[in-house]
Parts: structure tokens; C-alpha cells; sequence
């Protein structure tokens, strides 16, 4: 690490003591910058800046030839953790908005006849096209699609893109565009 001069003192030939103020002074906007690039919020970025800073005060193996690189990987993990903790939060926070309101007597009316169509098509489907959509619409990927129903595994995107076409086709005959 480039520090300044007054950045180290000396306590004898083989250790050197770290003047966390001069570090910061000097590494603090750079570090800052590193993660307000990651998740846009300046303030956050600040705050969590300051963290990178108390973490490599009390971490005294960090202070050796390469603390500039130390200080810029962990802004850069504590950034990535900012920006899933932000996700996970934001997850939730949608998952509350539908659990805290009841949905309308419109709405539940709306869903069932919705599902009501779906198995309708479903239904009128050929019944190997009917249970590709069906187990992919549970997450099955396409190698257990291609296992489970007995398919070339190299053919199961075409196989699934004929039956989307075909439940399409078959909704909107029954059902209208919507």
C-alpha cells in the first residue's frame, strides 16, 4: 500500500504500527466510491465505508504490504452483501404487502376463474403437452422434464415451446386476447 509517511511509525525494524487516521484520510473517499458504485445510495455507501475501515483496524494481519487491497476487496464484499441484503429485504417486504392485505372479493373471484381457465386448456390439451407445462411451471429443469417424461433431453426446449404455443392458441380461442 502507497501510504504516506506519516501513515507509519515505526516501533522497531521488523513491525510497523498503522496510523488508522492517516489511512482513512487518505483511502476513505476511494473506498466510499467503490461501494456507491455498487449500491447507488451515498449515504449507505458512506456508512458502510466507515465499516471497512473498523474492520481492518481490528483485523491486525490486514495491516501488512497489501491493506489498500485488503480495504478494496472487503468494500467490495461488504458492498455485494449491502445489495443482497437490500434484495432479501425487498423480497420480504413484497411478500408482507400481500400477506397484511386481504385480497377483495373481486380478486379471489378473478383467481379462481382464472385457474378455473388454465385447467380448462389444460384439459383440452394432448395430455403430454399438458403435463410438460404443468412440471415446468413446479420448476423441474429440463434435464429431470427430459428424465421424467421419457424425452430427449437435447429436445425438450422444442417440445416446450410447442405446447406455451399451443396452450396460447387454445386460451385465446376459448378466452379472448387479454
Amino acid at each position: 500500500m502507497d501510504t504516506p509517511n506519516e501513515a507509519v511509525v515505526e516501533v522497531d525494524s521488523n513491525e510497523a504500527q498503522f496510523d488508522l487516521e492517516a489511512i482513512f484520510e487518505t483511502q476513505y473517499e476511494r473506498i466510499a466510491r467503490v461501494i456507491v458504485r455498487v449500491i447507488r445510495d451515498p449515504g449507505r455507501a458512506e456508512e458502510l465505508a466507515v465499516e471497512v475501515f473498523l474492520k481492518w483496524s481490528r483485523n491486525p494481519s490486514a495491516h501488512g504490504s497489501n491493506a489498500e487491497g485488503w480495504l478494496y476487496r472487503t468494500a467490495a464484499r461488504m458492498a455485494l452483501d449491502e445489495l443482497r441484503r437490500q434484495a432479501r429485504r425487498n423480497r420480504y417486504d413484497r411478500l408482507l404487502t400481500l400477506i397484511r392485505r386481504p385480497l377483495t372479493p373481486e380478486e379471489l373471484h378473478s383467481a379462481a376463474q382464472e385457474r378455473d381457465r388454465v385447467r380448462a386448456v389444460l384439459g383440452a390439451m394432448r395430455p403430454r403437452q399438458a403435463e410438460l407445462l404443468l412440471l415446468r411451471s413446479h420448476g423441474l429443469s429440463y434435464d429431470e422434464l427430459a428424465s421424467t417424461l421419457d424425452l430427449n433431453p437435447a429436445s425438450v426446449g422444442t417440445f416446450l415451446s410447442r405446447a406455451q404455443q399451443v396452450f396460447r392458441k387454445e386460451y385465446v380461442e376459448k378466452y379472448g386476447e387479454e
